[in-house]
């Protein structure tokens, strides 16, 4: 995959595993309707996660028992280009990842990110919409009504025109029409944080002696092979928090363990605070964090939301 701002993104697609397609004789008109009729999942991994992470294997295997599946490699992960911004331009890979299951055929595409990605599908769920859905005039900067993708992302995270340049460098009309195409219908988010620059928890101020110091950096590229960039975020994207209330009308859940050690409780209740009816919320006990501690029945709990949930 190619994103917007011309970084290549390593993705795998897997066909849902269920038998619920057309047959082996079907003739090309059926197999297009039963592609369509079958749900995708786009699993967003964690930081220094990648698609052949035996976590995001086992995700993917058991998320293909009920959809059609895309795992990929966010930027400076695994075999992607790029360096990894932590979850700003990251944005920009998912909305690819979308994307692409859309032109495959599928006619509904449901996000599901673990801790980075987690916050990813978040921020990616308020900035980019399905256009016929129907949203208050009056809801952030603008009313954030624009269903042109080069208009509305920039606009909901306040980027001017030098800075959109500098995080969505597609031409104007490039990102309009991969936008149109790259909305989520439901969005489901495990372990992910509320607000950014957490340093509450030892793992959290240790990931930002990595993301923040040069020998911190050396450690990501050599030891947990992943290439961090070295700008600061200018300006700082939509924060989680922020984003969930914009999400409705698409379906949201939010997942987190009790034992996380990232993230403490009071984030996932933060984000179900802030999004209000529109989002359920599973307090899970004895689970740790992200795609590593989530065990088979969870994931296929999850999937069985991510197939079942309405429709925006």
């Amino acid at each position: 995959m190619l994103t917007d701002d011309g970084v290549p993104v390593e993705a795998v697609y897997e066909p849902c595993t269920a038998g619920s397609g057309a047959g082996v004789g079907a003739g090309p008109g059926a197999r297009t309707e039963a592609v369509a009729d079958t749900p995708a999942i786009v699993v967003a991994h964690g930081f220094t996660g990648s698609v052949d992470r035996p976590a995001v294997r086992r995700a993917a295997r058991v998320f293909s028992q009920r959809a059609a599946v895309i795992t990929f490699s966010f930027r400076g992960h695994g075999r992607s280009g790029g360096r990894s911004t932590v979850g700003d331009r990251e944005v920009l890979d998912l909305a690819a990842a979308v994307a692409w299951a859309r032109a495959l055929g599928h006619s509904r595409v449901v996000t599901v990110g673990f801790s980075m990605g987690g916050s990813v599908v978040l921020r990616h769920g308020a900035l980019y919409t399905d256009p016929s859905s129907k949203r208050s005039p009056g809801c952030g900067p603008g009313g954030f009504g624009a269903s042109d993708a080069s208009v509305r992302v920039p606009e909901r995270e306040r980027r001017t025109a030098e800075h959109s340049g500098a995080h969505f460098g597609a031409p104007a009309a490039d990102t309009s029409a991969a936008g149109h195409d790259a909305y989520a219908d439901a969005v489901v988010s495990v372990s992910a944080p509320a607000r950014w620059y957490y340093r509450g928890t030892a793992p959290m101020r240790r990931l930002h002696w990595v993301v923040t110091r040069p020998s911190g950096r050396l450690v990501g590229r050599y030891g947990l092979r992943t290439r961090i960039a070295t700008e600061e975020w200018d300006p700082v994207p939509l924060s989680p928090v922020a984003a969930v209330p914009l999400i409705a009308p698409a379906p949201l859940l939010l997942v987190h363990g009790d034992r996380d050690p990232y993230f403490p409780l009071d984030h996932p209740r933060m984000l179900a605070d802030a999004a209000g009816e529109g989002a359920e919320l599973w307090l899970e006990r004895g689970m740790g964090h992200a795609e590593n501690a989530a065990d088979d029945a969870l994931l296929a709990r999850i999937a069985a939301w991510a197939t079942g949930a309405p429709r925006a």
